[in-house]
């Protein structure tokens, strides 16, 4: 009770951090399902307020995508969390490049490229890093 009650974990995560202090396997996937069966523990809670974070923080689909898989969530309930999320990436793309390096273009090829690289890892597609570099192109 006391690690989700810090924050929301997906099921995989809370077995193990729980599975040190288990007596056995039964005892923790009995703990989990009675957990579930309360509502306590959810993995559909646990991606909606990840994707709610990550978007706060300025991360793309592909890396939000990429990180609850890490985490054991299932890709069905990742997609429909991110449709439901509304989120227009384009634009998330272009502020997050614009925190980073300000509000002018890019200098030239190489700086281009350097944003480029910043929105890829921050998991932006394609689509979304050029429309986020071509709103600055007009001063470029």
């Amino acid at each position: 009770m006391d690690l989700l009650s810090r924050r929301e974990h997906s099921r995989k995560e809370l077995s193990g951090k729980l599975r040190i202090r288990a007596e056995s396997a039964e005892d923790l996937e009995s703990v989990l399902n009675q957990l579930e069966e309360n509502n306590l523990l959810s993995d559909e809670r646990f991606v909606e307020s990840f994707i709610r974070s990550r978007i706060g923080k300025g991360y793309g689909p592909v890396r939000i995508r990429q990180e609850l898989q890490q985490k054991g969530a299932e890709s069905e309930i990742i997609q429909v969390a991110l449709e439901e999320s509304e989120t227009d990436w384009c634009k998330l793309a272009q502020e997050s490049r614009r925190r980073k390096f300000g509000d002018g273009a890019p200098m030239d090829n190489r700086d281009r490229a350097k944003q480029m690289r910043y929105l890829q890892y921050r998991g932006f597609d394609m689509d979304a890093i050029r429309t986020a570099l071509e709103s600055t192109q007009n001063d470029w």
